[in-house]
């Protein structure tokens, strides 16, 4: 995953799989997302980001966590 933020169109990016968009629907309130060719989402483009309080042209800080397997022991 990847996060990118253009700050002269003011749009935050989530790359969530590393396709080629084919599709994307625009959302209400200015929140697109983007399909690959099998359907699933590769992005999500929220414009309008400074605005809604997202980022700011100075800083971006993301914070990815992946879940942590639960192993169980056999009793």
């Amino acid at each position: 995953m990847k996060v990118t933020y253009d700050p002269e169109a003011d749009v935050l990016c989530v790359h969530l799989r590393d396709r080629a968009p084919v599709d994307a629907v625009e959302e209400p309130d200015g929140i697109i997302v983007s399909y690959g060719d099998d359907g699933e989402p590769v992005s999500v483009e929220f414009l309008d980001a400074a605005e809604r309080g997202l980022t700011s042209a100075e800083e971006v800080s993301v914070t990815v966590q992946a879940a942590v397997p639960q192993f169980s022991t056999p009793q």
